[in-house]
Formats: structure tokens, sequence, C-alpha cells
């Protein structure tokens, strides 16, 4: 089912190329009505870059369908040999499962810690090969390129190839959701992110804000590794009491591929 966004801009769209036609017959649309038209269609493609959820550019999965009492926790910007590993042991207290997001960069200088996620049930995804914070304004041909090194990496690590990927900073814009589509991935946001990304940001808050999101069919954003240097992301001193108070809802973990009931197996290549 097409997203209300993508049908407004579709709508929006079809307006600019009236508009054109109309100019094209010597009938021009009042001013206002073009700056106009101009800015909502520029407001609604920036808002489908920002939103993921928003499912304009590509149909992401951003949340699950209610009634499972399942949540995802997925975690992005790993691997790294310490943080990723302090968060596999407190998901393995707890028996919690996750997805990963995991640069291929990264990948390929710390594969072990990848097959450890791997083999303790986590599911694997691709984050890109690199962090290229202006990732969504690159060509198609430049995000392929980068993709298929970041699978090749993570297949050199785990023997499998990802079906699942979410961008760096997690923006999708149409050459990313036509990159992905292309290299058959499965393009992932988010229903929550817990902006545990920044090194100042405060762990307290950070569990606040993701225990009042959380909720069944909650896709929560969090990070395992710091994107570039080795400080400790916020979420490490509170993912204890975070992991608690999902069971004390009665919710359950679950990978994103289980949470949305995907057909698993390995990406065709």
């Amino acid at each position: 089912m097409t997203s209300i966004p993508r049908l407004a801009l579709n709508l929006t769209s079809s307006a600019g190329f009236a508009a054109l036609a109309f100019g094209a017959l010597g009938r021009s649309l009042p001013l206002p009505w073009i700056a106009g038209g101009l800015g909502v269609h520029a407001a609604l493609c920036t808002l489908g870059v920002l939103v993921p959820a928003l499912d304009v550019w590509t149909d992401a999965l951003s949340r699950g369908k209610p009634g499972r009492r399942r949540i995802a926790l997925t975690f992005d910007d790993g691997p790294h040999p310490e943080t990723t590993r302090q968060v596999l042991a407190r998901l393995a207290e707890r028996r919690a499962r996750a997805t990963f997001f995991v640069l291929g960069e990264k990948a390929l200088s710390y594969p072990e810690v990848v097959r450890e996620a791997a083999v303790a049930g986590h599911e694997i995804g691709l984050h890109g090969h690199t962090h290229d914070r202006l990732y969504a304004l690159r060509s198609v041909r430049r995000l392929r390129d980068d993709i298929a090194r970041g699978l090749d990496a993570v297949e050199r690590a785990t023997g499998t190839r990802p079906r699942l990927f979410r961008a760096p900073v997690g923006f999708v814009s149409h050459t990313v959701a036509l990159a992905a589509e292309r290299e058959g991935l499965a393009v992932v946001g988010y229903s929550l992110r817990a902006l545990d990304g920044r090194k100042t940001a405060d762990p307290r808050a950070v569990l606040a804000r993701v225990t009042r999101g959380m909720t069944d069919g909650a896709v929560i954003l969090l990070h395992d590794a710091a994107e570039r240097d080795a400080h400790q992301p916020p979420i490490l001193g509170v993912l204890p009491e975070l992991l608690l108070a999902v069971e004390e809802r009665r919710l359950e973990t679950a990978t994103v591929s289980e949470l949305f009931e995907l057909v698993t197996g390995p990406a065709p290549r």
C-alpha cells in the first residue's frame, strides 16, 4: 500500500509537470501557486530523506505490526572489539536478541566480533562500507559500489551475505533507495531513535527516551560502537535497565527479520 506522503509527492510532481505544460501553452499559473507547490514538493522530498518511516522513497521497515508483543533492538556503527562485546554480554545475560548493522570497513578490521554476534544468534545487517555523513547525497553508482564492498566484507566475516540495510545516519534518499533495491536489500528505518550516538549524550536521558517510546512493534535505533573514535556509547551504562524494562512490559526482543516475518537466507548475488 502506497504511503500518503508518497502519494502527496506524486501529486506535487504531477502538478509541476502540469504547470510546465500550461507555461508551454502560454497560460502561466499564478506565481504564488507555483511557489507554494514548489515549497510543498521540496518539503516532502526533504522529510522523506530525514524520516524513513514516512515511506516517501521506499517501503522502509520502520515499525512491526502490533499484537505479537515484540520489539526489535538494532545497533549501528559497529563492530568494535570492546564496546560491541560488552553489548553482546549484556544481551546474553537477558537472552535478548538484536540486529547489528555493521560497517564493512570495521568488519574487515574486526571480523571475529561480527562472527561472535552471528554465532550468538543475532542478525547481521549492513550499515554501508564507510560511514559517509553525506551518504544520502551520493550517486546511485557510488552507493552501489559502497554497498557491494560492505556486503563482501560481512560475507567474508560470517559466510552469509546480509539482506538488510540501514544507511549511515539513517537517511533514505531516492538514490539510497535505488541502490539498495538494485543490490537486493531491504531498507530498515526505525520508529524510535535513542539519540545515543553522541559522546555527550546523557545515559539517563537515553534510557528515559527509549522506555517512553518502547511499544509493541517498535524498531529501536541504538549504537554498539562510536562512529569514529573509541568512546563508549551511552547506552552501555543503561542497557541492563533497558532490557529489564522490556521484560517488565512483557515484551519480547526479536531480530528485524523476525519482527517483520521476512524470509530468511542469504541475499542474492
